[in-house]
């Protein structure tokens, strides 16, 4: 380590989150429903047989740990990437590391965090050192894989879902994080009121590094007044405790939607206001206007999905909180607008059909006739322009289905 470098490491001031970071699945909190005894995942780690997974669970939750602990408890090689920063050249050097220890009988686990990130290319080329063992990855993400990981990378990982760290476990981080202050950095004049505790359990909403880290801060926040209380929590984090973790962002959107579809604007904008003041993502609750514009309104006034498109769009172009007036403004426009759910019950009734085995092809003079042979097979040929005339009949419906009403 050269002179620079033991400078870095001597000015470093560790988080409180760091240092308390749990080293052995007995000291890791709430994931019952993964690491309980006995439990599969459980019960693998401690035969010591590896195998390549995604952790998948929101912030805080302890995907980063897990993976470390992990680690640990296989004595591999740790070689930790984030998505944001690396890419297939940092893939290619971990590789390369990986090989290295290999020789020595060593395994590698490469840990990428925030692996939605990557690019397709950049998860294809992680494939083939999955499939021949150089290395055993673990990815961490807080959006669906299903979603954000390709089909390939899916196939030869394990999705393991970890939820919000429950209150009770919380609880403890926040006096262990209290306890470690007071025993390192003592100050006997000190007050920490229960109040201010509870304040951190509501506003973490799951997230132990966020509890951790409001901890520290309002340990040494305290000033002249020696005194943590609720007050001092909520001016140093600048919220309130209303509670909104993983449950609210599904019930309060679903009660939005569903305002939305029974045309009553109050609740809606209260549901609105509600995911607004936990932080959810203004994107998001544009995406369900969107939803709500074109299925529950649909063409009783076609303006609804316009409205909603432009809020969507006021949201990635100016965000918050600006674009809270946009979405309010979408929001008692498309609850107060007539309903019509015509669209979805047509389409879906259409694909019904065709996975229940009606899938015809379209009539011969309906196909595409824009190459040499076509006419030569019937293609095209007695089809009429409609706009010339436009008082004929002419059948579009396959023959199986004629007379078949969708609207």
């Amino acid at each position: 380590m050269d002179l620079f470098s033991q400078l870095e490491e001597k000015n470093k001031q560790i988080p409180l989150a760091a240092i308390l970071r749990p080293k052995t699945l007995e000291e890791f909190l709430g994931q019952t429903n993964v690491i309980a005894p006995d439990s599969p995942i459980y019960n693998l780690l401690k035969a010591k047989r590896m195998f390549s997974f995604i952790l998948y669970g929101p912030p805080g939750c302890g995907k980063t740990t897990l993976a470390r602990i992990i680690a640990n408890a296989h004595g591999a090689h740790f070689i930790e990437l984030s998505a944001v920063t690396s890419g297939v050249k940092d893939v290619k050097e971990a590789i390369v590391e990986a090989k290295e220890f290999l020789r020595s009988g060593k395994i590698t686990i490469l840990f990428i965090d925030e692996i939605h990130r990557y690019s397709k290319t950049q998860q294809d080329a992680l494939l083939p050192h999955i499939e021949n063992g150089t290395i055993h990855l673990i990815g961490s993400t807080t959006e669906n894989p299903s979603f954000q990981i390709i089909n390939a990378l899916l196939s030869r990982c394990q999705i393991v879902m970890l939820n919000a760290i429950d209150d009770e476990s919380i609880r403890i981080i926040i006096e262990k994080g209290y306890g470690y202050l007071k025993e390192n950095y003592p100050n006997p004049k000190l007050e920490i009121n229960d109040s201010a505790k509870e304040t951190i359990l509501a506003l973490s909403n799951g997230d132990a590094r966020f509890a951790l880290n409001a901890v520290e801060n309002s340990y040494f926040a305290s000033g002249k007044g020696n005194k943590v209380d609720k007050e001092l929590v909520e001016n140093l984090l600048q919220k309130s405790t209303a509670r909104y973790g993983v449950d609210q962002h599904y019930d309060c959107a679903s009660a939005y939607q569903k305002s939305l579809r029974g045309s009553d604007p109050d609740a809606a904008i209260y549901y609105l206001a509600k995911m607004l003041a936990g932080g959810e993502d203004p994107r998001f609750i544009a995406r369900r206007l969107i939803i709500c514009a074109s299925e529950d309104v649909g063409n009783a006034d076609f303006r609804a999905l316009l409205i909603a498109e432009a809020a969507l769009k006021v949201c990635e172009t100016i965000g918050m909180p600006e674009c809270r007036i946009a979405l309010a403004q979408a929001t008692e426009f498309v609850a107060r607008a007539k309903k019509s759910n015509a669209a979805i019950c047509a389409v879906d009734a259409a694909l019904a059909d065709i996975n229940n085995g009606k899938d015809f092809p379209p009539p011969l003079h309906l196909r595409d006739a824009h190459y040499k042979d076509a006419k030569k097979y019937g293609f095209g040929v007695g089809y009429k322009y409609s706009h010339d005339c436009p008082d004929e009949y002419q059948q579009f419906l396959p023959d199986e289905l004629l007379g078949k009403k969708y609207f």
